[in-house]
């Protein structure tokens, strides 16, 4: 019998970025502001920092803990799942299919892409990222992700709606939350009203950044 075993797939939220009040999004969500009155500058801003920010275009940049989860961000990562409304402000039936995502032409995804929604549409790819839309619960859409993964981890990516069912539904087995401590938000789209909602299912450390992001990092109990 042979001693390695297969590797387990995990579904893992990454850097999600939070209020310190809880909220992952804002009021308002409209096609010029994906946050809603949120700005995603400001929550964005120790990532941006760090030497391993994607978009950098210097050899500048910060090291040390915010560098390594944000350089960690796509390591084995073979798919992701998204809300609708992380895709776009569109709500109901599609009216648009020009209209193809807040990325533009090169996605930061590079991986196949499960947007969930009761609405379906045609997938389609830009660059290196293929987009599906898909209904179902869950567990059903996870399978899929897991399946076009081929043995990487799965991430979702949110927003904190889509997180929400999907720790409800007990699936999510990593989760790193950013807090930006200076930022409240007093209304929008809440994950949690306290980190401690759920450690009665995840074991929790909790690390300060210079940066003044603190870094909330679940495992599965």
């Amino acid at each position: 019998m042979s001693r390695q075993r297969e590797r387990q797939q995990l579904l893992k939220v990454q850097n999600f970025m939070l209020s310190q009040d809880g909220f992952g999004t804002g009021e308002g969500q409209s096609l010029e502001r994906p946050f809603g009155h949120a700005d995603p500058r400001e929550m964005s801003a120790w990532a941006v920092a760090t030497a391993s920010w994607p978009n950098r275009t210097d050899p500048g940049g910060t090291r040390g803990l915010d560098d390594y989860l944000t350089r960690d961000f796509s390591h084995n990562i073979g798919a992701e799942i998204m809300g609708r409304n992380k895709f776009g402000p569109q709500r109901g039936p599609w009216q648009d299919h020009e209209w193809r995502g807040w990325w533009g032409d090169e996605p930061p995804f590079h991986t196949p892409v499960f947007v969930m929604t009761h609405h379906e549409r045609p997938s389609f790819t830009l660059s290196d990222t293929t987009f599906h839309f898909v209904a179902g619960d869950p567990a059903t859409v996870l399978e899929r992700a897991k399946e076009a993964a081929q043995g990487k981890d799965v991430r979702l990516g949110g927003g904190p709606t889509i997180v929400r069912e999907f720790l409800e539904a007990g699936l999510v087995d990593t989760l790193h939350v950013a807090v930006v401590g200076h930022m409240k938000l007093g209304a929008g789209v809440r994950l949690w009203n306290s980190p401690e909602d759920l450690t009665d299912r995840y074991h929790l450390e909790v690390v300060p950044s210079p940066s003044g992001v603190t870094h909330h990092l679940f495992w599965r109990r």
